[in-house]
């Protein structure tokens, strides 16, 4: 990729409702959005905290907060731009209807994960707060990448959220440029895209995906066939929770 031509980004996500809140009869969790329409290219996962009351409405703000601020921001100061739009995020959140405290406590009612990426003519960027995951390949055949790993707490099951306190200090930014593809996950995909310890991709899981999602042209039958593939036995066996993927040919 030599530049980002937003007219011809081809992007392609689903969000799967895994068994554990299926079970208990909740929405999925998981939520996405993507923009090709401004300067930039901009895509944003979040997994909203199951184990708050409004992570799902957590998830959606955030995402389309992100979206909606950074696709026409200076790319050169698009680190303060996330920094901005996070915390617009989490003032919707303040005076939220469903936040009665209306103060900073009461939004951890809406934890939710982050993950993004923000492209502009060659050159991109993820930004980064909890769990979930974010790959950009630099090679058109896949064998080059930066990654954005997932990062927990002092426990594996703990991880960080946009709506605690000291959330601009669990933060990351990850530079990369002259990327052919992006993918997006939250955390539910996270073990099947990587090793154990994430020093590695799985490429017997993405590599299929992406030569799937890059050969077929209907849109509809892509996110079909991607979220079938996320929603097998097998795979609801080896992690029970939402499943959200994201996948951009820039």
């Amino acid at each position: 990729m030599k530049k980002t031509d937003r007219r011809q980004i081809k992007v392609r996500a689903t969000c799967i409702t895994g068994p554990i809140h299926r079970g208990r009869g909740q929405p999925c969790q998981d939520y996405c959005r993507y923009s090709t329409r401004g300067e930039n290219f901009v895509a944003v996962v979040s997994d909203g905290a199951g184990s708050t009351r409004y992570g799902r409405i957590g998830a959606r703000i955030v995402c389309d907060t992100l979206v909606d601020l950074l696709a026409n921001a200076p790319f050169d100061d698009i680190r303060s731009a996330v920094v901005n739009a996070i915390s617009v995020a989490r003032d919707k959140l303040m005076f939220h209807r469903l936040n009665s405290a209306n103060n900073p406590k009461g939004i951890m009612a809406f934890a939710a994960t982050v993950v993004g990426a923000v492209c502009h003519r060659g050159r991109g960027i993820f930004f980064h707060i909890g769990d979930g995951a974010a790959i950009a390949f630099t090679a058109p055949d896949l064998s080059r990448y930066v990654a954005s790993r997932p990062e927990n707490g002092v426990f594996s099951c703990e991880t960080y959220f946009y709506t605690m306190d000291d959330w601009e200090d669990t933060l990351r930014f990850t530079t990369f440029e002259q990327a052919y593809t992006l993918m997006l996950m939250s955390d539910g995909l996270t073990n099947f895209s990587f090793a154990p310890d994430f020093s590695r991709i799985e490429p017997n899981f993405l590599l299929p995906i992406n030569n799937f999602l890059d050969g077929e042209k209907l849109k509809t039958k892509a996110v079909r066939a991607l979220s079938n593939t996320l929603n097998t036995m097998r795979a609801q066996k080896l992690n029970p929770d939402d499943k959200t993927f994201l996948w951009a040919k820039l």
